[in-house]
């Protein structure tokens, strides 16, 4: 939280820079959305951080990709909770590759949380990530390029991603 109230407190408000919203939340629902990542987006928004999580911000009957890209171009910092199935999300994974698209060509701020995953993991893609990668390079598809140019941008994010300082915490009852 400190690193976020840090990074508001060093720039105008939101809305005057252009951005919506001071934080994407990216996350797997299944794995953490009633759990860590709900108690991660109540701390923020207790906090006055203005945050975007898809459940709460998506609009009804609107395409939820675009809605998504567009929420990623209108945030000043990216949180990403990487989970154990975080890699078995075609969706999590595209929304990656956007978020580090838009670090390079935005300057958007990318903070990584690795929920009881290593970061060693998510880099050499190995464990619930390698596992993830081995099942979807088994599958057969029309276009077997276009796949594996795919599953190669998959890779790069997660490896460059995993290379950020960010927060490892572990799934503990009392962590």
């Amino acid at each position: 939280m400190a690193i976020l109230r840090a990074q508001e407190a060093s720039s105008s408000s939101s809305s005057a820079s252009g951005h919506r919203y001071q934080v994407f939340l990216s996350f797997r629902g299944k794995d953490t959305r009633k759990t860590f990542t709900d108690h991660l987006y109540t701390a923020l928004v207790q906090a006055g951080i203005h945050t975007f999580k898809d459940e709460r911000e998506l609009q009804r009957g609107k395409n939820i990709a675009n809605e998504l890209h567009k929420a990623i171009e209108e945030s000043k910092i990216a949180l990403i909770v990487f989970s154990r199935n975080y890699a078995s999300s075609e969706w999590c994974l595209n929304e990656l590759v956007g978020i580090l698209e838009r670090k390079k060509t935005m300057g958007l701020t990318v903070i990584p949380v690795f929920y009881d995953v290593q970061p060693s993991h998510i880099r050499h893609q190995t464990g619930s990530f390698g596992e993830a990668f081995s099942v979807r390079e088994k599958l057969v598809f029309e276009s077997k390029e276009e796949e594996d140019m795919k599953i190669e941008k998959w890779r790069e994010a997660l490896g460059e991603v995993a290379d950020l300082g960010g927060m490892v915490l572990q799934n503990e009852a009392d962590g």
